[in-house]
């Protein structure tokens, strides 16, 4: 089945259609710089842009940096707060005429691409799903279950400042760190994440994940790590696939 994904962020929203039958891209990718502030009203304009692009007219996938429950963002994670308790599958649905759309957290769709065809696939146990960059967002999967919404980006490191404005890549830009000195931050998270959730592995995704061979040996937890092998496209495979099997629930 050929699905459109999209993928909310920080920085950028991007899209493209989806082969869900083999996990991969069947277009180019199309992106479009977050519009700042990233309200909803002026994220569901960016929304539709990107779906009119593709001259797209079915149901719609999209991962979305927030606590997602039953299409309505109860958080908002490096976007406005304006979007806490929106009902945004119906705010992109009414901007671009009646579409279906299915969210989800976006670290849980990476996740669930990569459970599905990536580096987790076949991996039993507690395995959790990072994806780095703007700000960290974590999926967590057991025995292949997705446990949704583990927001674990958003524990608190100190002065009441969440981890992610510690160990972020967006930190490690913004600050002009060094490879070394963003990777011992970013093991600090890990092995804080060993000690409250004891996963069995670490899939990293995001944008900095390309670069994982360049701080690798900065990192000093006793867990595998794998690299995401969709790299930045996890997140809209995982939207398309979502989408595809809400939508088998909705119309069975």
């Amino acid at each position: 089945m050929e699905i459109l994904g999209l993928d909310v962020g920080g920085s950028g929203i991007k899209g493209a259609i989806v082969d869900t039958e083999q996990g991969e891209l069947i277009t180019d990718r199309f992106r479009i710089d977050t519009p700042k502030p990233a309200t909803p009203k002026s994220v569901a304009e960016t929304v539709e842009e990107i779906v009119d692009h593709f001259k797209w007219k079915q149901f719609v996938g999209c991962s979305f940096p927030a606590v997602i429950i039953n299409g309505k963002t109860m958080t908002a994670g490096n976007i406005s707060d304006k979007w806490i308790g929106t009902q945004a599958d119906e705010l992109f649905s009414k901007q671009c005429d009646g579409l279906k759309f299915y969210l989800g957290n976006d670290a849980d769709l990476a996740g669930v691409a990569e459970m599905e065809f990536g580096a987790a696939k076949g991996l039993k146990g507690k395995v959790m799903m990072i994806t780095i960059g703007t700000g960290l967002g974590t999926g967590l999967f057991y025995n292949g279950q997705l446990i949704p919404n583990m927001e674990l980006g958003h524990i608190l490191y100190k002065d009441g400042e969440p981890v992610e404005r510690y160990a972020a890549d967006s930190v490690r830009k913004r600050e002009d760190l060094s490879m070394k000195e963003w990777a011992k931050r970013f093991d600090y998270y890990l092995h804080h994440l060993v000690r409250v959730m004891a996963p069995d592995y670490f899939i990293l995704g995001g944008g900095i994940s390309k670069k994982y061979d360049k701080f690798k040996d900065y990192l000093t937890v006793d867990i595998p790590i794998k690299v995401a092998e969709s790299r930045n496209h996890a997140g809209i495979i995982g939207a398309a696939l979502y989408a595809g099997v809400m939508n088998q629930l909705d119309n069975p």
